[in-house]
């Protein structure tokens, strides 16, 4: 049965792709007006989202603003004081200046910093290069906080994928062990936040943290999910990878306006005894981020949600020494991401085994699973394709019509519409770069401004493609399924 959930994505997206082509073909007037009413569809579905986007956007730069220090005391509870924050940051070869920032972000946060417990979780294959960052680390900012520990996953062990998923779970366990247990710290009074190790917080961020975790329905039933932005270095990045790195980070936007459909993805944070219960995360997938959140909704019957904090992490965007490195390295991490659809299957197969989740809720992420992978590899390239597809193969019967002529102009103006929400995503990219920095050259804002016109581009090439390549892996399986790839940093 797993295996056919598997399979699930892939076969629908070819299924979708195949039935275009075919039927552009045997039926070209219907699929003309399916064109139409698909292309309406998303004019009103880009209207909605950008509507979402600019208040998302705004609410976060009113976040920024807040102390959210003072706001927590304002509870008047004396228990947050108690809680400590369990600081993981996985790391594989790295730069030393790399990491250095991320650690250097963590010492100046507005926060009780003997409430950290920081652990740099190196990887043994990455060999004597990154033992000399973590022990360089470790020297430099022990006396900062509360506890720093350097963990070492051990290479080819059983039953693992190479990932950050094996490795965090390694260091949780160390961590647990040689601290946790031997200063008796109650499970239930310590936070997890996992970080990229090129994760930079603000100094806000964890008073954010335990200011919503204080405030939320379920504390310990909950995952705390920033916005990550893809910044710390765009200004050293081609327009491709900074285009698509702003695309991601205002999709996570759109998505914490939406907390009924928000899952956690990439750097959040979440109760380390909930972690602990659920068994940590899986060491033989890709998505752990992702699958994370699944494992606490199947074993806590339903009772998981994810609460935004609509308040920034910086995060690189994607780099490499030369354009076409770049390119490839751009794709590599958006089929990473795209594998996500891995967890259509577990999510699934859990459901039909849990009779306790309500089937509300099942119909409910099952329809945004389903429906959001497929989107993911096949919207764009509908969008691009079908406008012409019917008048190139759907004869000299359909070409001769009224239908024919208007349908390649309909869609035009369709899309001309739609240009205006790319207009208004470049301008609050802009505004967000103005943010991290305010000597930008006139000429370099008309720069990044006119990069936007590549949209249609990287939404096919860095969207649709490498999305469809994980589904149609995991539709075929076997060897062809994909490991962890681990996405190069490069100053």
């Amino acid at each position: 049965m797993t295996r056919l959930f598997e399979m699930l994505p892939g076969a629908l997206a070819w299924t979708t792709l195949i039935l275009a082509v075919l039927l552009s073909w045997l039926l070209p007037v219907w699929v003309a007006y399916f064109i139409i009413l698909f292309d309406t569809y998303w004019l009103f579905r880009a209207v909605y989202l950008t509507i979402i986007l600019q208040t998302s956007f705004r609410t976060m730069r009113k976040n920024m603003k807040i102390d959210w220090l003072k706001e927590t005391e304002k509870l008047d509870r004396n228990d947050w004081r108690e809680i400590n924050h369990l600081i993981i940051l996985p790391m594989y070869k790295e730069p030393y200046e790399i990491v250095r920032e991320s650690f250097e972000s963590l010492r100046k946060c507005n926060y009780d910093l003997k409430k950290f417990i920081l652990v740099l979780a190196t990887e043994e294959r990455a060999g004597d290069e990154a033992k000399i960052t973590a022990e360089k680390i470790k020297q430099e900012f022990s006396g900062y906080f509360g506890q720093l520990m350097i963990t070492a996953h051990p290479a080819d062990l059983p039953n693992e994928i190479i990932g950050k998923g094996s490795n965090e779970t390694w260091a949780i366990q160390e961590v647990k062990r040689e601290i946790i247990d031997k200063l008796n710290i109650p499970y239930e009074k310590i936070l997890v936040s996992i970080f990229d190790v090129d994760t930079q917080v603000y100094p806000q961020y964890f008073a954010c943290l335990i200011y919503n975790f204080l405030t939320c329905k379920n504390p310990q039933r909950s995952s705390f999910q920033p916005i990550p932005i893809f910044a710390n270095n765009f200004d050293k990045v081609s327009p491709f990878a900074r285009l698509v790195s702003f695309q991601s980070t205002f999709w996570q936007m759109i998505q914490q306006a939406r907390p009924e459909r928000l899952t956690s993805f990439s750097s959040h944070s979440m109760p380390f005894k909930a972690l602990v219960e659920v068994g940590y995360w899986q060491k033989d997938i890709v998505s752990e981020d992702s699958r994370i959140f699944w494992q606490c909704f199947l074993h806590y019957n339903g009772d998981w949600e994810a609460v935004p904090l609509l308040y920034p992490i910086s995060m690189d965007a994607n780099a490499a020494p030369t354009f076409l490195q770049n390119m490839i390295n751009i794709y590599k991490q958006q089929r990473r991401w795209g594998h996500g659809a891995e967890n259509v299957a577990y999510v699934l197969a859990g459901f039909v085994k849990n009779k306790l989740i309500s089937w509300k809720k099942k119909v409910y992420w099952i329809f945004e699973l389903v429906e959001g992978y497929h989107s993911w590899a096949t919207s764009s390239l509908v969008i691009a394709t079908l406008g012409w597809l019917p008048t190139l193969i759907g004869g000299n019967n359909f070409n001769v019509t009224i239908l024919s002529y208007k349908l390649p102009q309909i869609t035009s103006e369709i899309m001309t519409i739609a240009t205006f929400g790319v207009i208004n995503t470049a301008i609050l990219s802009l505004i967000l770069m103005s943010f991290y920095f305010q000597k930008i050259k006139t000429k370099n804002y008309i720069l990044y401004f006119l990069e936007w016109l590549l949209t249609p581009i990287t939404l096919v090439l860095f969207g649709c493609l490498p999305a469809l390549e994980a589904q149609t892996r995991l539709l075929i399986g076997g060897k062809h399924k994909l490991g962890f790839w681990v996405t190069p940093k490069h100053r």
